[in-house]
């Protein structure tokens, strides 16, 4: 062995509890209405309705306690609309509003 070899240890291998797990139509289509009945909920049962026009992210999240992925599949299937300004995405409180009770 030279002077110059180097020692190696074993890599450690990050373990996902969840890949093999499959996700089925039937598990979307659970999550889908399950969403749904939460977010009328939040329509019959509001928090507290911002005073604002326009909301930020963060601020949509909270409002309908949803994920920040939920809020891009939102975006991404045109459920909600939004507007980007300089790298920032907002959402009009009244669109919120029609999206909630247009989901029947």
């Amino acid at each position: 062995m030279s002077m110059y070899a180097k020692h190696s240890t074993p890599k450690q291998e990050k373990i996902n509890p969840f890949s093999n797990q499959l996700v089925t139509v039937a598990d979307l289509q659970e999550f889908r209405l399950q969403l749904l009945k939460d977010m009328k909920q939040f329509m019959v049962n509001p928090v507290s309705e911002p005073t604002k026009p326009w909301l930020k992210s963060y601020e949509v999240r909270k409002l309908l306690n949803i994920s920040s992925g939920t809020l891009q599949t939102l975006r991404s299937n045109g459920t909600l609309s939004y507007s980007k300004v300089g790298g920032i995405i907002y959402y009009q409180y009244e669109d919120i509003q029609s999206m909630m009770q247009g989901s029947g």
